[in-house]
């Protein structure tokens, strides 16, 4: 069975760091691309990065430079690091995986950047 936990959102000021984490079973991270979407309320989901074996790609120019994709292959685990974060960055964030012709996303969770 396929799942996707994140976790490691929470209320930050503007400026700070968050490390999100997204705890997989069902398939090793390290056999296809795992995906950090977020959504604020009222738009849909926006892709932000991926990361697989031929490295890192960003889906979006606000968070280059700042958030960064990692993975841990021994804990199964995939990690989205979130730097000099702004009031903007205010959203659920999710992780997701394609096998196949199906798509499996986590629960999210939620990151309010606020003073």
């Amino acid at each position: 069975q396929v799942q996707l936990v994140e976790s490691g959102g929470g209320l930050v000021q503007p400026g700070g760091s968050l490390r999100l984490s997204c705890a997989v079973s069902g398939f090793t991270v390290s056999s296809r691309p795992v995906h950090w979407y977020r959504q604020t309320p009222g738009k849909g989901r926006e892709p932000i990065l991926s990361i697989s074996d031929v490295g890192t790609t960003l889906y979006s120019d606000s968070v280059k430079g700042r958030f960064r994709a990692s993975r841990d292959n021994a804990k199964n685990t995939v990690y989205l690091q979130m730097n000099t974060l702004r009031p903007e960055d205010t959203a659920m964030y999710y992780c997701k995986a394609v096998i196949g012709e199906n798509e499996y996303w986590g629960q999210g969770t939620q990151v309010t950047v606020s003073s």
